[in-house]
This record gives structure tokens, C-alpha cells and sequence, in this order.
């Protein structure tokens, strides 16, 4: 009787247990990874009563917090062999229970992958307001917001499949490259659809689609060598997370005292970062204070949660097969936290690429940020983050392209002046260039739909040098005013992602004859661009302007383009004598927007608001 009654009581002990362990993560791992140190965390009620141990011997520690509810396991995988082993839970020396854990076999080309880099144009889009592809998954019971389109800050519908269904679109647009904003699970209640505020780093909102389709999506991107880029949040969780509603650690997140349930907003003032002057006091508001009331601070300074970061991130690009990160809110981190995440995930993938939001409106502030800065190294600080955003170059593409008449910094001056601070950063061709994103009002917005201002804009974005981005139906003219109306009208569907769109956009035929002027410029600059290497790695030669009419050359030492921007409102004449420099000898050109031969041997003029880009012989 005893020994039944002992069975049933070891029973009863491992029946309840295995109720207990909620969550392990990574959820699996690669072999012969070339970081070898393998942080595993268990969660479950009480789990922390319990020993580990492995049984392929390779525990180096375990790590109990003061919640009892998390285990946090630290493990050498060097030598082990792809495969499965079991996590042995232990109590008064006996296996309670063992949990399966695979470490699975890495792709022979993983860790050389080549991230995206000048070559590539970045479509940037965002899910939930591109297509529809699945409508099944418009509303999901695992999570909180249902769909409501007819609501311009709700659920739309949007998906991974919608995107897949779209590849051709952007292939013959002339794409290479693709950022999504977050597609993780974002449980918040309301406004959820941007998904800057996730609620579970190891899973895509079910809104979205599966991880498996989130992998399928890399998969045949790559198949039309286009690149997939993730857009990764360090920065802030979502209030909604499963670790923020029970914290691993009391210092997980920053709280503070005085604040409201520990939130204190963020002052914004990332120049605290760098700033001698700054007090302890700012720079901390900057640093640690909450972006938003639903958007926790995390702390990277907590080394469990700075390792589980580094890991989540290489988890995905190992799973999906990413080709990038571009990381949101960058310069809000700990910088010296971020700088470890970043060298991380560089040190495991040497050619990657990383960009990083850092949205100031000063070069030498920008600059700091990248890898290698001389400015950086002024402070004794390295960021190891190979690209940052032109943020400066934005400002001025939002304004100068409205002043017809040039003053001493008006007009092209603009362009002019962004460009001669180049010398501030260490790797000029790996900078994001952009006209419009989703956060600010859409750039056709400020032309008024001046479909002339727009061609200006994308000669200049898709010319000068870096990476160049572009924010989703930019190119069928679409308009949308934040200041006016808020986040929702920048961010509205895309026309015929939608099964019962009265218009379809992806298709020629279903674009008004004014989508149509905007998407074949567009199309014709992007295809001929992706053949163009001067464009992608050339140096930059530029002229001061005159006339507000800008001059630049892009160049090696076997190919030469010249670019010609008159934005004045008046035909202007262009002097060939002036350019030499630029022109080397040259006797001909193509222009390929108005595709006419041009002779430098004879006087030339340009309309009022046109672009040409020669190709020179």
C-alpha cells in the first residue's frame, strides 16, 4: 500500500510540474554557432524550488532571480553535436521531470550571409495597411483587438501573406530590399496595429500570420534576390508582455518612484547621451525614462535581459533568414548596453547590416552613432552599428523642394550643405537615405501632389549616396497629413490589398493616369539604378548651386553619372565649362529620365522643376 500510495504521490508531483513550466526560451537552438554561451530561460510557477541539469554535461551555471518563478540557464554548446538533449529538473537530488531541447543544424552559408548595403532600395511598408491576404486571421482569440478597418487607428487586416502575394509589385517596381515595421504580437488593446509595444519576442502576431510564414516570406524574397529586413525594438516592451506582468527581476524595466505605477516619459533629449554639460538627472530621463505610458523602459544594463536581447535578435535572423536589422529608438538605449547587443550580433555575422533610428537633426550627432566614428571615439565610445538614418537630408528634402528661389542656405543650399559633412562619418555609402517613413507626414503631402517636386526628390534620393528607402505608395502619389490628422492618415491602406477595393493599385491598369506618372518614374529611376554600380559605391563630386539649380557627379574610375536638379521655377542654362572637372573629356551623355543624347559641346537647357541624370560616355 505504501508503494502505490508513493507512486501516486511521484505522479502527482510530475503531473503538477509539467503544468508549471510555461514557457522556455529560445524555444531551440543551432549548433556550432560561434558564440557557444546559451542563455535558457524556464518559466513557471515556483520552478525555482527546482535544480538542473543537462544531460549532453555542459552546464555552466544556473541563475535563480528573486522571482521563484524563472530559471535562467547558462550553457556551453561548443562540441555538441545538432540534436536533442534533455533539461532535467531536479529536487532533493531526483529527476522530477526532463524537457526536450534542440539545438538544430546551422545553414553551412548562415554566418557570412550578406546583409543588405548600398546596392539595394529598401521598400518600407507597413503590414497591417499594405494588403490582406489571409482574412481569416483579421482577428485572432489569443489576442486582445479585433479587426475594425473602418477605424483609422485599428486593426486593418493587413498580413505576411498579403506581402508574399505582392513580391511581384515590388520586384518590377524595381525593390531589392524590404523593411516591415514590427510584425511580432503586440496584445495591447487599441492602437496595437503599428506593434511597437510587443508583447512576445519569440512570436509573429497571429494577425500577421505564423513564424513559419514569416520564414516563407525570407524564402521567397530570396528567390528574387530581394532582402528581408527586420525592424527590431531594444529600446521598450509592450505593458502587455507576458515578462512585464510578472518581472524576472526588479530591475528589468525602469521604474520610477515618483512616477505613476513607475512610469516617468522620456525627456527625448537623446543629445544627453554625449553631451559633457548634461546632468545625471536629463540624461537618465533620457536614457531610462518610458517612450510611452504602454511601452515599459527596459533596462539592457540587467546582463540576463542584455543576453536574452542578443539572443532573441540572432534567433530570428538564424530562423527566418534575415538579411538586416533596422532598429527603432536606437539612441534611446543604454549606449553602452546597445553597443554590446550590436557587437553581438556583428561578431556572429560579420557581413550583416544593422541601421539604426537615430533621429536627430545634427551630422556630428548622427555620425556619433555610427561604427568606427571619429566623433564616438572623442567620447571613448563605440556604437559597432554599421548604418544610421539621414535624418538631416530628410529635413531638408521637406523643405527646400517648396523654396523656388535660393538665399545663402534656401533651396538646393540644402542638399549642398547636408552633403559637405560627410567627412563626419566613417562609412559614407552605409547611410539610410529617405524622403518619407511612417512617422511623419507623407512627402507628397507637403508637394501639394506636385508630381514635379516628387520626381526632384526621388533623382536626388536614389542618386546621391547610401541606401536609399522608400515609404509605401509614395510612388502612386498617395497623400496623408499627421499634423492634420493624425497617425492614421500617413499610414492608410494600400489601394487593392483588399479583396473589395474599388481600385487597384498594384496593377497598371487599375492606377488613375496620375499613379501612373508617379509609379513609371519611380519604377524607370529604381530599375536602372539596380544596374548602376557608380550609383551604389561612386564617389560624390557636387557643385554650390546656382540658380537653385544643383549639380553632382557620381563617379569611378571607369564610369561617370552627372546629376542636374533645377529647382528653381524658371528654365535655367547650363554652363558644360563649369563641370569639367566632372565631365573628364567627356563629349556625350544619355539622359535617361528624358532618355535624348546630350553634347557638352552645346548649350543646354533644363526646365523650370526637372531632373536629368546623364549617363556619360
Amino acid at each position: 500500500m505504501k508503494k502505490i500510495f508513493f507512486i501516486l504521490i511521484s505522479f502527482y508531483t510530475i503531473l503538477s510540474f509539467s503544468q508549471e513550466i510555461e514557457k522556455i526560451e529560445p524555444p531551440f537552438w543551432w549548433a556550432d554557432m560561434h558564440q557557444t554561451e546559451l542563455q535558457i530561460l524556464c518559466y513557471g510557477k515556483d520552478i525555482s524550488q527546482y535544480d538542473i541539469s543537462l544531460s549532453n554535461g555542459k552546464l555552466i551555471h544556473i541563475r535563480k532571480t528573486e522571482n521563484p518563478n524563472y530559471l535562467f540557464i547558462l550553457m556551453d554548446t561548443k562540441g555538441v553535436e545538432p540534436g536533442t538533449f534533455q533539461i532535467n529538473f531536479l529536487k532533493n537530488g531526483k529527476v522530477i521531470q526532463s524537457k526536450n531541447y534542440e539545438l538544430k543544424e546551422r545553414s553551412e552559408a548562415s554566418r557570412f550571409r550578406k546583409g543588405f548595403d548600398s546596392s539595394d532600395v529598401i521598400y518600407l511598408l507597413m503590414p497591417d495597411r499594405f494588403a490582406n491576404g489571409n482574412i481569416q486571421n483579421d482577428s485572432h482569440p489569443d489576442v486582445v483587438e479585433k479587426a475594425n478597418r473602418d477605424f483609422d487607428g485599428g486593426r486593418h487586416g493587413g498580413d505576411i501573406q498579403g506581402i508574399i502575394n505582392n513580391l511581384d509589385y515590388l520586384d518590377d517596381l524595381g525593390v531589392t530590399a524590404l523593411w516591415s515595421t514590427p510584425l511580432l504580437e503586440d496584445n495591447e488593446p487599441t492602437y496595437s496595429y503599428h506593434t511597437y509595444a510587443q508583447s512576445d519576442y519569440y512570436k509573429i502576431d497571429p494577425r500577421y500570420g505564423t513564424n513559419d510564414d514569416y520564414k516563407l516570406l525570407a524564402d521567397e524574397m530570396h528567390k528574387k534576390d530581394m532582402k528581408l529586413i527586420m525592424d527590431y525594438v531594444t529600446n521598450h516592451w509592450g505593458s502587455k508582455h507576458w515578462m512585464i506582468q510578472d518581472l524576472p527581476t526588479k530591475d528589468w524595466i525602469h521604474i520610477w518612484e515618483n512616477g505613476e505605477k513607475g512610469f516617468q516619459r522620456s525627456n527625448y533629449r537623446m543629445s544627453t547621451q554625449f553631451d559633457k554639460n548634461a546632468s545625471d538627472y536629463d540624461a537618465k530621463a533620457c536614457m531610462n525614462g518610458w517612450f510611452d505610458t504602454t511601452m515599459p523602459d527596459m533596462n539592457q544594463a540587467n546582463l540576463l535581459l542584455l543576453k536574452y536581447m542578443i539572443q532573441n535578435a540572432i534567433w530570428w535572423i538564424e530562423f527566418a533568414g534575415l538579411d538586416g536589422l533596422r532598429v527603432d529608438t536606437y539612441s534611446y538605449n543604454d549606449k553602452e548596453s546597445i553597443a554590446k547587443w550590436t557587437k553581438a550580433i556583428m561578431d556572429e555575422y560579420p557581413n550583416f547590416n544593422i541601421v539604426a533610428e537615430v533621429w536627430m537633426h545634427n551630422q556630428a550627432q548622427m555620425a556619433y552613432w555610427q561604427k568606427d566614428s571619429k566623433v564616438g571615439a572623442i567620447d571613448h565610445f563605440n556604437s559597432y552599428c554599421p548604418s544610421v538614418m539621414d535624418f538631416t537630408l530628410h529635413d531638408a528634402i521637406y523643405t527646400m523642394f517648396n523654396e523656388d528661389n535660393m538665399g545663402w542656405n534656401q533651396g538646393m543650399m540644402k542638399a549642398y550643405d547636408n552633403f559637405t559633412n560627410d567627412f563626419l562619418y566613417p562609412d559614407i555609402n552605409n547611410i539610410l537615405v529617405f524622403a518619407g517613413n511612417h512617422d511623419i507626414t507623407r512627402i507628397n503631402e507637403y508637394f501639394e501632389g506636385n508630381l514635379a517636386k516628387y520626381k526632384l526628390a526621388m533623382t536626388l534620393v536614389l542618386t546621391t549616396r547610401g541606401i536609399p528607402q522608400l515609404y509605401y505608395a509614395d510612388e502612386i502619389g498617395m497623400l496623408g497629413n499627421k499634423e492634420k490628422n493624425g497617425d492614421g492618415d500617413l499610414r492608410k491602406d494600400f489601394p487593392g490589398g483588399w479583396k473589395n477595393d474599388t481600385q487597384n493599385a498594384f496593377t497598371e491598369t487599375g492606377r488613375t493616369a496620375k499613379q501612373n506618372e508617379y509609379h513609371s518614374f519611380t519604377k524607370k529611376l529604381l530599375q536602372w539604378r539596380k544596374e548602376n554600380s557608380v550609383i551604389h559605391t561612386g564617389k560624390l563630386l557636387q557643385y554650390v548651386p546656382v540658380d537653385n539649380v544643383y549639380v553632382y557627379f557620381r563617379y569611378t574610375d571607369t564610369e561617370t553619372v552627372m546629376v542636374i536638379i533645377n529647382n528653381s521655377n524658371k528654365e535655367q542654362s547650363i554652363d558644360w565649362s563649369r563641370y569639367k572637372e566632372g565631365l573628364r573629356n567627356a563629349q556625350k551623355g544619355m539622359d535617361i529620365i528624358g532618355g535624348k543624347e546630350i553634347r557638352f559641346n552645346k548649350k543646354q537647357k533644363i526646365d523650370a522643376k526637372t531632373s536629368m541624370i546623364i549617363e556619360i560616355n
